[in-house]
């Protein structure tokens, strides 16, 4: 994880420092507090000047401060993690090695095949010295956070960052699309004194047949927002990106379509956990399973060993009782996707080492709680009720004297999923971390920095969901010590989340919506266009987010064979929206929980973040998830 920066100027009145302050500098060292550096680089001869500013979290190999500069002059920033598709050996660090290939590419079309090679998550800013050119982008999912901003039409600058402190007065920042690579040729556009973009876009297939419609179709999404100054065009050779995940199966079978849900007859509503052992039954089905679990067994190693660990742990070897420390944390809610995660991170993470599960509650009034409870409350929610004492959740709000609970429901199945793991192993310290907010705090935080990492996004539902995970992530809270509750905070850099689960395997409301409306067609159709705009509803945000406690994300569900794997499956293998909520959702990420040895976990409905954490509930009732937020319309960093 790292803050990138780079700020082009094309005109002598316009200065670099105008772009880079002190608030923007804040927040990108709080993304890369290991290392702080800028590099300027400037062509008096073509009248322009670039300012490079690298802020870097150590967690792979050799620490590499960045900017990175060669002999040729040629500068490089790089926020991401290479998993595979380019050798990483154990002891290099991915930017050097990247920065190394990048200046032995000749071409366009050279550079266009080294990114299309990549799997993991990135977005880079490299300079090309020779042909005084400035590349950037973000992966084809866009797991790495980068902005722009353009100046107005006099000025002639620009403005690349990984995050941006809101600002009334400022020009509005946009979140880079992730439709490709951009380019930006520094001498022509000196020469004009204007700007002009060059898009490499990502495709399933580079061929001139289909190549036509699909410019046209990204050149206009992507310019609508530009300023009409801003000229965007296609690279004259109509080059591109290989997509690193084959398309997505659509195939519909007649008996799928016909009649789903038909291979356990007459399910009822009340399902159980031996619901599944039924769809496990068939031989088929167990296959398809166990190929995910293997699968996204390995995205999960991948994630969870390659990180710097002390010298003992290098070796694999048991650390002493008394230094004993979590390198990789989980979100945790005990939901199915966090469950899974936390269970195939426990196959690889050493055993000497705990695995911290991050746990937040937003406290609320308990009468209020009362108040609006359901009569109705499911089974699965009320029986994990006794695993976690009322009494234990509670504190006094010393302004107003009312009693606060934080027995919220992700933290009732979260504690009844830390039990499910402890039972899988005993032998692992599982660190179940109570992260416990209160409407204080959450206000306090949010305009101090909070609004600032959501930015530029703006609805109530990002304003929910990022806050939620902004106090997930810090991983301050209460671990149980012996029976006591005592203060901890969460040292592991590598925070494993469950996103894009639900976005590939109809996990949503709006999915079962869809398939009353329209079918299996109409639910294949909706699930493609979940992981088409992932990017910019989902992932940029949760980047900035996690990134500003010096952590970095880390995705199992979006690894690149992950997806291909998932979309080479018919939908009919990875959903049943015909079968009750709690089993027809997620089906085949279902089975793969009991094959794990999960139990009560494999049949929870699926509970967004917002409404788990009750954050939702703890200030405005009225409001839209698609409503603009007033509350992030707040202040700068200015005084922190």
């Amino acid at each position: 994880m790292c803050g990138i920066c780079c700020v082009v100027t094309l005109c002598s009145q316009h200065t670099i420092h105008d772009f880079l302050n002190k608030d923007l500098l804040y927040l990108l060292r709080r993304r890369g507090p290991d290392s702080s550096q800028q590099l300027i680089k400037t062509a008096s001869d073509l009248s322009y000047e670039c300012l490079f500013s690298g802020h870097v979290l150590h967690l792979r190999g050799l620490a590499t401060p960045q900017p990175l500069e060669d002999a040729n002059s040629n500068i490089f920033l790089w926020n991401g993690e290479i998993f595979s598709g380019v050798p990483v050996g154990d002891l290099e660090n991915d930017t050097e090695v990247m920065f190394r290939h990048l200046t032995l590419c000749s071409s366009e079309a050279d550079i266009l095949s080294l990114f299309s090679s990549l799997r993991g998550p990135w977005s880079f800013i490299y300079y090309q010295a020779s042909r005084h050119s400035v590349w950037f982008g973000r992966d084809y999912f866009g797991r790495r956070s980068l902005l722009w901003q353009f100046s107005n039409e006099v000025d002639s600058a620009f403005c690349l960052t990984s995050v941006r402190f809101y600002s009334k007065s400022s020009n509005q920042w946009q979140e880079v699309p992730a439709c490709g690579i951009f380019k930006i040729d520094l001498k022509a556009c000196a020469a004009t004194k204007s700007l002009s973009l060059t898009l490499f876009p990502w495709k399933y297939s580079c061929t001139e047949k289909a190549a036509e419609d699909i410019f046209i179709n990204v050149l206009d999404q992507v310019s609508k927002d530009f300023p009409k100054h801003i000229t965007l065009v296609m690279n004259e050779s109509n080059l591109c990106l290989k997509a690193p995940v084959i398309p997505l199966n659509k195939t519909i079978s007649e008996a799928s379509d016909e009649c789903p849900g038909t291979n356990i007859s007459k399910i009822s509503h009340m399902v159980s956990v031996e619901t599944l052992q039924g769809f496990l039954a068939e031989e088929h089905k167990k296959k398809i399973v166990h190929r995910l679990i293997d699968i996204l067994g390995e995205a999960v190693k991948k994630r969870v060993l390659c990180l710097f660990r002390d010298e003992d742990q290098k070796t694999r070897e048991v650390p002493s009782m008394t230094n004993r420390k979590a390198y990789v944390a989980v979100l945790f809610s005990g939901g199915i996707d966090s469950m899974v995660i936390a269970a195939l991170a426990d196959r690889h993470v050493p055993l000497g080492e705990p695995i911290d599960l991050l746990n937040v509650a937003f406290m609320i009034e308990e009468q209020a709680k009362q108040k609006g409870a359901s009569k109705k409350q499911a089974n699965w929610e009320v029986q994990p009720d006794l695993l976690c004492p009322r009494e234990s959740c509670k504190d006094l709000d010393t302004k107003t004297g009312a009693h606060l609970s934080c027995a919220v429901p992700d933290r009732i199945t979260g504690r009844a999923g830390l039990k499910e793991l402890e039972a899988i192993n005993p032998s692992r310290t599982w660190n179940f971390v109570e992260i416990n907010v209160t409407l204080e705090e959450l206000k306090k935080m949010r305009q101090q920095c909070i609004n600032h990492l959501i930015y530029p996004l703006d609805t109530v539902l990002d304003d929910s969901i990022g806050c939620a995970i902004w106090f997930a992530s810090r991983g301050e809270g209460f671990i149980n010590n012996q029976g006591e509750l005592t203060p901890y905070k969460s040292p592991a850099k590598v925070v494993l989340t469950g996103i894009g689960a639900d976005e590939q395997l109809a996990g949503y409301s709006r999915h079962r919506v869809c398939f009353r409306k329209y079918g299996l067609e109409g639910l294949n159709k909706e699930i493609e266009v979940e992981l088409d705009r992932i990017s910019s509803r989902n992932l940029g945000r949760d980047d900035r987010i996690i990134g500003d406690h010096g952590k970095e994300a880390r995705f199992p569900f979006l690894d690149e064979d992950v997806v291909s794997f998932l979309n080479s499956l018919p939908i009919s293998e990875k959903a049943d929206l015909s079968l009750p909520r709690g089993i027809g959702e997620k089906l085949i990420l279902r089975l793969a929980a009991k094959e794990l040895g999960l139990t009560a976990s494999t049949i929870l409905p699926k509970r967004a973040v917002q409404f788990g954490s009750r954050i939702a509930k703890l200030e405005s009732n009225s409001e839209k998830a698609s409503d603009t937020c007033s509350r992030l319309k707040l202040f700068s960093v200015e005084n922190l």
